[in-house]
């Protein structure tokens, strides 16, 4: 398949996935901002075409079954890759949404994950495995800021210096540790045992990102709006994501609406007060 013809099956794929979205979630998005996801697609495309056109297995789920926690409870660990093989080679990548930069200056909390399905692959499936990779389908800022001003000659740019792919190491002595921790963090979820970061991590900027906690990893939480640290963090005086809140949050009513509503809200995310 040309390469025009891809493009026409990834614009037709995109608007059916778009209406689908829309008629499920009963929301909709501005034409420009629709565009701009549309684009993002299109130059990812044209970053990773020829990693694409290898691609022997797409959402490979690899399972690593009757794992136990130390006190006592099953577990499985599960997870989606794609994978390669070119030649006599086999590489195995995960695709993550999480902006480049975040991922290259936090690499070791990707191996970790990378080293329990590689190890699964090589272990359990008894195949070779040459090679592991994060693929991030992050717009970069450089290339978002040079299309919005339709700057041809620095989108070339910004295009011929995006390197979506991170490759990571494999090290088979550190499975059995994220295996423990898996484990612990499931031993902690039944028990109840989490509260949420206090709010001064949430001002802390990441390591390789120039976002705030609270925006880069909050703002993809299902229960921010029911967590305390974050309301004091989204009601407290700043612009953007902040700012946004507190405004919607003073227009909702008076302080007994709002005590009404973050109580029902709190009562339905915690049924139990934990």
């Amino acid at each position: 398949m040309e390469d025009f013809e891809v493009i026409e099956k990834i614009r037709e794929y995109f608007e059916e996935n778009y209406e689908l979205l829309r008629l499920e979630g009963g929301h909709a998005v501005t034409e420009d901002i629709k565009q701009l996801a549309l684009t993002q697609v299109l130059y990812y495309f044209q970053k990773m075409k020829d990693v694409a056109n290898k691609v022997t297995d797409t959402e490979v789920k690899l399972t690593l079954p009757n794992k136990t926690t130390p006190k006592g409870r099953n577990f499985t660990i599960e997870g989606i890759v794609d994978i390669v093989r070119d030649d006599d080679e086999t590489w195995m990548y995960d695709i993550k949404t999480h902006d480049l930069e975040y991922v290259q200056s936090n690499k070791e909390h990707y191996e970790k994950q990378l080293n329990v399905y590689a190890h699964i692959w090589q272990e359990l499936r008894g195949q070779a495995l040459d090679k592991t990779a994060i693929i991030s389908t992050a717009y970069p800022e450089g290339l978002k800021q040079a299309h919005l001003l339709n700057d041809q000659f620095r989108i070339q740019y910004e295009l011929s210096k995006w390197n979506p792919m991170v490759d990571l190491e494999f090290d088979q002595l550190k499975v059995q540790d994220v295996i423990d921790d898996f484990a612990e963090t499931v031993d902690c979820i039944e028990d109840k045992k989490f509260k949420p970061a206090p709010t001064e991590k949430l001002r802390e900027k990441m390591e390789g990102t120039n976002a705030l906690f609270g925006t880069r990893v909050c703002r993809n939480c299902d229960a921010r709006f029911s967590c305390s640290s974050y309301r004091e963090y989204a009601t407290s005086k700043g612009k953007g994501e902040r700012g946004n809140f507190k405004k919607y949050f003073d227009d909702f009513g008076s302080d007994t609406d709002k005590e009404d509503w973050v109580n029902a809200n709190l009562q339905a995310r915690n049924p139990d007060n934990l």
